[in-house]
């Protein structure tokens, strides 16, 4: 067992031991968190600390600690990551997370990105699993375009945009992005953009399927988003915090 700890903490740097255990039993194995924290300490393992800066909480309205998601697709949250080729070529990511069930629902990787892609991209989503009520962002050139601004109100969504200058203010995309940087970017060299789909497309996969999530008691997306669906879903309208039951973030 041992061997296979050592090999999912290789493969899986960023996971600590309650995440390795919840890999180990959908492995098979008859483990728990004990038993897995002696091993962790008997074999000197280690998850790198990050160090974080203090913030203080954003002011604004439109901030998802003051206007949560109450159910699946009530609230999408979407932003831009960046990186670059081994030869210096930009790349840039667009993410779109459910922010209650946290499925990463698009994860698309170009040389640029435009708001009319954006569009695009979520024209296919809506088609797929229907119109959210709401849509939280920054205040990006490509999210306040006015193309996107006319093509959501036609819909009827609601666009949050956060207080300029407050990423925080963004949180489930600021996690999302924390761990795609620090799970794929910070690991792998992409030669071309091709390689960066592919390895895109495997992280996201693995992400949505495989990657458990303390936050929703160690489901992954997928398996919380299908028990979500297995109930009916209410369509109240965002409320402050003080109120809601809502997963933290993970």
């Amino acid at each position: 067992m041992v061997k296979r700890i050592r090999e999912l903490v290789r493969q899986r740097p960023r996971f600590g031991y309650r995440r390795i255990t919840e890999l180990l039993k959908r492995e098979g194995w008859r483990v728990n968190p004990k038993r897995i924290y002696r091993l962790w300490r008997q074999e000197d393992l280690k998850v790198p600390k990050r160090r974080r800066k203090r913030r203080s909480m954003g002011s604004s309205v439109n901030a998802c600690h003051c206007r949560r998601a109450e159910h699946p697709d009530h609230v999408w949250t979407w932003d831009f990551i960046f990186d670059r080729t081994t030869s210096g070529s930009a790349l840039k990511w667009l993410s779109i997370v459910d922010e209650y069930t946290r499925e990463c629902l698009a994860l698309k990787v170009d040389r640029s990105i435009t708001s009319e892609d954006v569009i695009d991209t979520l024209a296919e989503l809506f088609a797929m699993r229907g119109v959210p009520q709401h849509i939280r962002s920054d205040n990006g050139p490509e999210f306040i375009a006015q193309a996107i601004r006319r093509w959501t109100e036609q819909l009827s969504i609601e666009t949050l945009y956060i207080e300029p200058g407050s990423p925080w203010e963004n949180g489930y995309a600021e996690s999302f992005h924390s761990r795609f940087r620090e799970e794929l970017l910070a690991l792998e060299e992409f030669e071309s953009l091709a390689a960066a789909r592919k390895l895109t497309m495997a992280w996201k996969e693995d992400y949505n399927h495989y990657r458990p999530h303390s936050s929703l008691g160690y489901a992954t997306p997928v398996e919380f988003a299908a028990r979500c669906c297995s109930s009916v879903r209410a369509t109240p309208s965002l409320q402050n915090s003080s109120g809601i039951t809502q997963p933290l973030l993970s």
